[in-house]
């Protein structure tokens, strides 16, 4: 009886000890390493910025984003709802049109990721724009806010959960470089970047370095292409057919785990460009896919 007991205790510590390192060896192989990218593609989200189909009411261009599969736009406040509804997209709109858009929306399986671009010259009518954000569940509000507001807005977007991400427009805006971007983000932790790469191009800016610059910052990208490099009026063109370098682009946002939205926003061939968004959304995915 004795012999036995031990033999007993020896083959549970035996178990015991076997159990344990299998167990340990599942939990390591589980876990990501801090600076592995795996998956980091799988969560991006590709829509489109409204301003693309700006020249129809607010209601026709949801049926043009439906119609090329899109399911996550970046709304412009200015753009005419239409249908029945008499006012635009915006903080002056009524209750009732506010309650026909998200059951439009609701319809489609659309979200309103984030609306822009704005540039309130007040921090009251800020806080308008804020609260129509909250309302409609934006992750960020793209704009180009003046400098003494810096303060305050990052508070505000604290306070709303709502990061501003502020957008780059061609020479001679004072938002043209990165740096103008970075000194707005210092200290300001709800304060980035809406990375408008055709712009940077135009502007005569390397994309890619500008990305890295604006590391930890870029809250959201503006997809679109040009034909040529260093021209504030060079044409704009489909995505992947101008001279932006796209597959290092997405590399470098991969590298910087990225998860906000792409917004494409095509500014030519306007009556008939849902084709050419829909070219974009195919060549994105097409590139994320050889992303190692």
């Amino acid at each position: 009886m004795k012999k036995l007991t031990i033999r007993c205790l020896l083959a549970c510590c035996i178990a015991c000890i076997v159990y344990s390192c299998h167990d340990q060896s599942k939990e390591a192989t589980s876990e990501v390493p801090a600076g592995d990218s795996t998956g980091v593609t799988r969560d991006w989200r590709i829509g489109v910025q409204m301003w693309t189909f700006h020249y129809v009411p607010f209601v026709k261009a949801l049926e043009k984003a439906d119609s090329a599969g899109v399911k996550f736009i970046e709304a412009f406040p200015g753009q005419p709802l239409g249908g029945d509804m008499k006012d635009s997209f915006g903080i002056r709109m009524s209750a009732g049109s506010k309650a026909e858009i998200r059951k439009i929306l609701q319809s489609k399986g659309i979200q309103i990721v984030a609306m822009g671009v704005i540039s309130p010259g007040s921090i009251a009518e800020w806080r308008q724009y804020f609260d129509l954000a909250r309302e409609f569940g934006l992750s960020y509000i793209t704009a180009e806010p003046l400098k003494d507001q810096w303060d305050a807005l990052d508070s505000l977007a604290g306070v709303y959960g709502i990061k501003i991400a502020i957008h780059d427009h061609p020479r001679p805006n004072p938002y043209w470089h990165p740096d103008s971007v970075l000194a707005a983000a210092k200290g300001h932790p709800n304060i980035g970047s809406c990375a408008d790469v055709g712009h940077w191009a135009r502007n005569g800016l390397d994309p890619v370095e500008c990305l890295k610059k604006l590391e930890g910052h870029v809250f959201g990208v503006h997809l679109k292409d040009i034909d040529s490099a260093g021209n504030t009026r060079a044409n704009d063109v489909i995505v992947g057919t101008g001279v932006i370098r796209f597959p290092e682009i997405f590399a470098e946002l991969k590298r910087q785990h990225f998860n906000g939205l792409f917004s494409i926003e095509r500014e030519n061939n306007w009556y008939n460009n849902v084709p050419d968004v829909v070219a974009t959304i195919n060549y994105f995915h097409a590139q994320v896919a050889k992303l190692p």
